[in-house]
C-alpha cells in the first residue's frame, strides 16, 4: 500500500553554528500535485536572505580531503556547505529528488520531472519569508547538471547559476558518447548511490545511504513501480530521438540569467564538453567559463574557487594552463599550474592546424608524407583471437619550441570499423606519459574521443555545427549503413583541452575498437549488449592510399 503522506518537518535552533535547521519541511508541487522534502538551512537572525538551492538524489557525506572549512555536521558531498554560506549571509535549500530519501514519487533522474520539480521549488523558496527573492544554483556534478535545464525553464526568482563540473547535454556527454553506449559508470553510480536511496527502500540506515524512510517501507512491487532505471532505459533506447532521450532535450539558449560555468581539464570522460557547450549557446548576457584541475570532489570547496563563487565574475574565460608535469591527483601541484584570463572561448588567435597520420606511425604538418608503404594499417578490434596490435600510435615528432594546445579537437580518420575509440596523450623526451588528475584522481590523458560509425553522419545545416566540432543529431533516421571492405571517411570530434608541450616532448594519437588505458577508470564502454563481441570482433583498418588522416589541433600562437 502506499505511505499516507503528512508532515513530518522538524525545526532545531543550533547556537553553536548560529543557524536554524528545518528537516524534512514539504513543498507541494504544482506540477503533479506531489510532494518534496527538502532541509533549510537559514542565519539564525532573522531577516531576508538570497538562497542557494540543490536538488539531487543523494547526500552522501563529504570526504575527509574537503577543505575544513567546508565541512560540518550538515556537509554533503558536491553541495555548498550550510555553516559556511549561513555564516555569509546566505539560506541554503537541500531537496531530495522526488522518489529518494524522504520525498515520494516515481524515481526518474536526470528527467522532465527533476527540471519540472526544480522550477516549483525555486518558485517557492523565492516567496518565502526569510529569502529576498533572489535564487541562487550552485553544485556539482549532478546538482550541476541539474541546472541548465531548469534555468531554460526561467523560473521565477531565478538569479544566477553555478554549474561546477556539470554535464549540459545528457546524450552526447553522458549516456553515449559519439554514439556508443557508456555503460559502467552509470551503473556503478545508479546501483550505489542512487537506488540505495529510493524513497521506501528498506534498510536504508543500516547500509549507510541516510535515513530510513520515516513514512515507511514500500514493498517490492511498489519499489519498482515507482522506479525508472536508467541503466535499462539507456541500453533500450540508442538514438535520441527516442521518447527516453528526446523529452530531455532542452534549448542552452533559453537560459536568460548570469551564469559561471567551472569546467575541469581532467574530466574528458563526463562533464568537460557539457561545460563548455553550455558556456558556448547559454543566451545569458552575462556568462563566464572557467577551467580547473583536480580531482572531481575538491576544487568546488577551495578557498580561490569559492571566492570566484561569491565575487564579481570579470573575464569571460579563466584557464589554468597545463604546463609541466606535476604527476596525477597532487591538489598542491595542481595549484602550481600558471592561470591565464581570455575573453572569449575559442580563443580567437586559434591556428587549427593538421597533423597528418602516416603510414610509418607519424603525426606530421606536411600532407604528402615520405611515399612509404603500406597504404593501410590494421589493428584487432573487441575480443577477437587474432594476435595483432589492438591499437595505432601515431606519434608527434618532439617539438623544437613550445606548442600550446587549447581548445576543440578533431581527427579525421579513412577506415574500416565499426567503432572508435581516439586518445591524445602528453609524452615527456624520455617517452613517459605525462598524465593529469581525473575525476576519481586517477591518471588521465589529455583528451579523448569517440565514434560509431554507423552514427557518422553530421549535420552540417545545423546551427550547432562548426568546421572543428561536427554537429550530429544521433537519430534512428541518421544510422549509415557499415559495408564489410567498404572504406569510410569520419570526422571524430574529441572533447576541448588544454596542454602545453614543452622543447623536447610531443603529443601521440592512440587509434583503437575500445577504452584504452589509463585514463579510463570507471568510465568504460563495454556493454555487451551494446557491443557485442560477435558483432564487434575482426580487424579494423585506416587507410591511406588516396585518403587523408589528420589530427586537427587548436593552436595557440
Amino acid at each position: 500500500m502506499p505511505n499516507q503522506i503528512r508532515d513530518i518537518s522538524e525545526t532545531f535552533v543550533d547556537e553553536e553554528n548560529s543557524l536554524i535547521f528545518e528537516k524534512n519541511v514539504s513543498v507541494p508541487l504544482k506540477w503533479n500535485r506531489g510532494v518534496l522534502r527538502i532541509n533549510v538551512y537559514r542565519p539564525i537572525a532573522e531577516g531576508k536572505y538570497p538562497s542557494l538551492v540543490t536538488y539531487g538524489p543523494f547526500h552522501a557525506k563529504s570526504f575527509s580531503e574537503v577543505n575544513p572549512a567546508h565541512k560540518s555536521k550538515y556537509s554533503t558531498w558536491e553541495t555548498p556547505d550550510p555553516v559556511f554560506w549561513t555564516k555569509r549571509g546566505y539560506v541554503v535549500v537541500r531537496a531530495d529528488e522526488q522518489g529518494l530519501e524522504q520525498s515520494p514519487g516515481l524515481l526518474d533522474t536526470m528527467s522532465a520531472s527533476t527540471a519540472n520539480s526544480f522550477f516549483d521549488l525555486i518558485e517557492w523558496t523565492a516567496v518565502q519569508n526569510w529569502c529576498t527573492g533572489k535564487v541562487g544554483l550552485l553544485g556539482v556534478s549532478y546538482y550541476a547538471g541539474s541546472q541548465w535545464r531548469v534555468a531554460a525553464k526561467s523560473p521565477k526568482g531565478l538569479a544566477a547559476i553555478v554549474p561546477h563540473e556539470g554535464m549540459s547535454d545528457y546524450y552526447r556527454d553522458r549516456c553515449r558518447q559519439g554514439g556508443i553506449l557508456s555503460n559502467n559508470f552509470i551503473d556503478f553510480w545508479w546501483n550505489r548511490q542512487v537506488i540505495t536511496n529510493q524513497y521506501g527502500r528498506p534498510g536504508r540506515s543500516k547500509s549507510r545511504w541516510g535515513e530510513d524512510t520515516i513514512e515507511g517501507d514500500l514493498d517490492a512491487t511498489e519499489l519498482a513501480q515507482n522506479c525508472r532505471d536508467q541503466n535499462a532505459d539507456n541500453a533500450a533506447n540508442p538514438f535520441l530521438d527516442d521518447d527516453c532521450h528526446a523529452w530531455k532535450v532542452f534549448r542552452l539558449e533559453d537560459i536568460e540569467v548570469p551564469l559561471l560555468s567551472v569546467a575541469n581539464w581532467g574530466g574528458n570522460t563526463l562533464h568537460l564538453r557539457g561545460n563548455v557547450e553550455g558556456y558556448t549557446w547559454a543566451g545569458s548576457k552575462h556568462k563566464f567559463l572557467r577551467f580547473i584541475v583536480g580531482r572531481h570532489d575538491l576544487p568546488f570547496y577551495y578557498n580561490e574557487e569559492v571566492e570566484v563563487q561569491v565575487d564579481e565574475w570579470e573575464d569571460a574565460s579563466s584557464e589554468y594552463l597545463l604546463k609541466g608535469g606535476v604527476g596525477f591527483n597532487n591538489p598542491d601541484g595542481e595549484k602550481s599550474f600558471p592561470r591565464r584570463n581570455e575573453i572569449e572561448w575559442p580563443i580567437a588567435r586559434t591556428e587549427y592546424t593538421k597533423f597528418y597520420l602516416t603510414p610509418v606511425l607519424g603525426l606530421e604538418t606536411d600532407p604528402r608524407g615520405n611515399g612509404i608503404e603500406p597504404a593501410m594499417l590494421s589493428y584487432d578490434a573487441g575480443d577477437s583471437s587474432l594476435n595483432g596490435t589492438k591499437i595505432l600510435e601515431f606519434r608527434m615528432l618532439p617539438v623544437q619550441s613550445e606548442l600550446e594546445v587549447t581548445g576543440h579537437v578533431l581527427a579525421h580518420l579513412a577506415n574500416l570499423d565499426l567503432d572508435l575509440f581516439l586518445t591524445v596523450r602528453h609524452c615527456s623526451a624520455a617517452g613517459k606519459e605525462i598524465s593529469y588528475t581525473g575525476s576519481s584522481g586517477d591518471a588521465v590523458p589529455v583528451t579523448k574521443g569517440w565514434l560509431r560509425t554507423s552514427m557518422r553522419k553530421i549535420n552540417p545545416d545545423s546551427p550547432y555545427h562548426r568546421s572543428y566540432l561536427p554537429r550530429r543529431e544521433y537519430r534512428s533516421i541518421d544510422v549509415q549503413p557499415v559495408q564489410s571492405g567498404v572504406v569510410y571517411e569520419c570526422d571524430v570530434e574529441l572533447w576541448p583541452t588544454n596542454v602545453v608541450v614543452e622543447q623536447g616532448r610531443y603529443l601521440v594519437l592512440q587509434v583503437s575498437s575500445a577504452d584504452t588505458d589509463p585514463g579510463v577508470g570507471l568510465f568504460k564502454h563495454n556493454s555487451p549488449v551494446d557491443q557485442p563481441a560477435v558483432k564487434f570482433s575482426g580487424r579494423n583498418n585506416i587507410h591511406f592510399d588516396g585518403h587523408k588522416n589528420y589530427l586537427l589541433l587548436p593552436v595557440i600562437p
